[in-house]
């Protein structure tokens, strides 16, 4: 009965702890999963930006012939 009475006067039906033990595993995942999200941009960012340099995509295609040629003089 005494439990009944303490959730009665909440709108999602927890008590006092369980609410702050909810945000707290809320939080700390959203906090996470911003970081995981972040990093993942970086990473994409410093593979193939998004935004053009001064000239255009061209750039891209030259790094990667490059790359192919470099790797490839390991593989023969």
């Amino acid at each position: 009965m005494a439990a009944d009475d303490r959730r009665a006067g909440s709108l999602s039906g927890l008590t006092e702890q369980e609410a702050k033990e909810f945000h707290s595993i809320f939080m700390t995942s959203f906090v996470l999963f911003t970081v995981v999200a972040i990093i993942a941009h970086v990473l994409v960012w410093m593979w193939r930006p998004w935004l053009p340099g001064p000239t255009g995509y061209s750039a891209l295609t030259d790094n990667v012939n490059v790359a192919m040629t470099y790797l490839n003089s390991f593989v023969a």
